[in-house]
């Protein structure tokens, strides 16, 4: 079991997904929105970690095993240590099958991150 620590998000009713942080436009970001949001992006703010996340979030399926993403111009133990990076900032999940084990990137957190990253709409 892992004690990676997860983005708080939460479903909303109706509405979808309400990401950890509200839109940066809409108001400033209490601490702990802050701290959440910079843990997000300083794991993608490494390239080789940044090219894997996009490997996995475009991957068919929806999915990638390690075995498919792992050539990104660094060895198979720097890769697994970018990919328990990503995991410990909440944005993989990992299931082993067999010998592999698969990455997927969730729904929601690619959600959260638009909206974070997006205005809100006018009133």
């Amino acid at each position: 079991m892992s004690n990676a620590k997860v983005l708080p998000l939460e479903l909303a009713d109706g509405q979808g997904v309400v990401p950890c942080c509200p839109p940066l436009t809409e108001r400033p970001m209490t601490a702990d929105e802050a701290q959440t949001a910079a843990r997000m992006f300083k794991a993608l703010g490494d390239p080789v970690r940044l090219r894997l996340f996009s490997a996995v979030a475009s991957h068919e399926g929806g999915e990638a095993c390690v075995c498919d993403i792992s050539d990104v111009g660094v060895s198979q133990p720097t890769v697994s240590h970018h990919l328990k990076k990503l995991k410990e900032a909440g944005l993989l999940t990992s299931e082993r099958r067999g010998t592999w084990v698969y990455y997927r990137v969730e729904p929601s957190v690619l959600a959260g991150m638009g909206r974070l990253l997006t205005r809100r709409a006018a009133d």
